[in-house]
Order: structure tokens, then sequence, then C-alpha cells
């Protein structure tokens, strides 16, 4: 299950990072590199969505599937978040909220595993919120213009994004109330 379909989407996930970082690095017209690197992201963003689809509808779930899918997802919003504050379009804080949960809680899934309670911290509604609206926040963002003469994706982007980083440390707090009574029922 190392290379079937689902998992090659994960995989492109992860291999188009370089490729939406190096596109603000082009000789090309800003406006261009901001539209190519918000296109190459909502791509690749979709890609969670139909790499999980298909492995469900084709039966091609793997354990080496369910524990990639989510380290692409990461490390395509820690680069987004570092690419974004470079352009300061999106505040430190933000990322650093961002990207420290989400190493705060890989750490303590990977604990609650060791001990037996992985249940515990399954995915929540809660997460899955957080993930939509921070994967929404950051295209508007990555576009920074105007959108259909109407929309302002910065200042769009920006709510959104500080809305995410609520969500973030909401879901935090959630899953560490979860696992808490498992962690002190195994603290030696």
């Amino acid at each position: 299950m190392f290379f079937n379909l689902p998992t090659l989407l994960t995989w492109a996930r992860i291999v188009a990072i370089p490729l939406i970082v190096g596109i603000f690095y082009l000789p090309v017209d800003a406006g261009m590199r901001n539209l190519i690197a918000t296109v190459l992201f909502i791509v690749v963003a979709l890609t969670d969505w139909l790499d999980g689809y298909l492995a469900r509808r084709l039966n091609m779930t793997s354990k080496f599937g369910a524990f990639l899918d989510p380290v692409a997802d990461k490390f395509l919003v820690c680069a987004a978040l570092i690419i974004l504050v470079w352009l300061h379009r999106a505040d430190a804080m933000v990322a650093l909220i961002i990207i420290g949960r989400e190493i705060a809680i890989s750490a303590l899934r990977e604990w609650m595993a060791e001990i037996g309670a992985r249940r515990s911290v399954a995915v929540h509604m809660l997460g899955k919120l957080k993930t939509t609206v921070q994967m929404v926040a950051i295209p508007f963002l990555l576009y920074d213009g105007p959108l259909l003469g109407v929309i302002d994706t910065r200042i769009w982007g920006t709510g959104l994004i500080w809305a995410a980083a609520v969500l973030t440390i909401w879901s935090m707090v959630y899953y560490l109330q979860k696992a808490l009574p498992d962690i002190r029922a195994n603290v030696r």
C-alpha cells in the first residue's frame, strides 16, 4: 500500500510544497505569482479530500496512508504559513499558534498510542472545522488581491486565519481534556 493511487496523491501533496514555495522566487509579476500559488495550493489541498475518498471507495486504506496523510497536511499548512509570514500577510503569532498546536497534538497522539489510548484523541469535528477554516484562509492570503472585484482577500484571509488560530487553541484544549484521564492513569 506504499504506492497505491490514494498514497500517490498524498505523496504529490508533499512534493508540491517546494513548488508552492518556489513560485514566490519566480521572476514574474507579483500578481501572477500570487495567482499561480493560490491555484496550486487549492489543487493540492483538494487532493487531501480526494485521497481519502479514493482510499475508502477503492478499499485501499492502509496504516501507512493513515500515517502519511496528516503529515502531508501539516507540512503543507506549515509551509504556507511560513511563506505568508515571510510575505507579511500573516502574523507570526498565528503561525506559532497553529504550528505549535500541530507539534503538540502530534506528540500527544504519539504518547496516547504508546499507552494504548489512541481513541481518546481521535480526530474530532472541531479539528476538522479548524482545518477547513485554515484551508480557506490560506488561499485568500496567498492570492492577496481583489477577487471578482468585490472580495478583499487580505481582509477575509486575515479574519479567517485568526478564526483558525482560535479554533486551533480550542481544539488543542479539547484534545488535552480528552487525553488527561489516560495521561494521569499512565504517568509514573
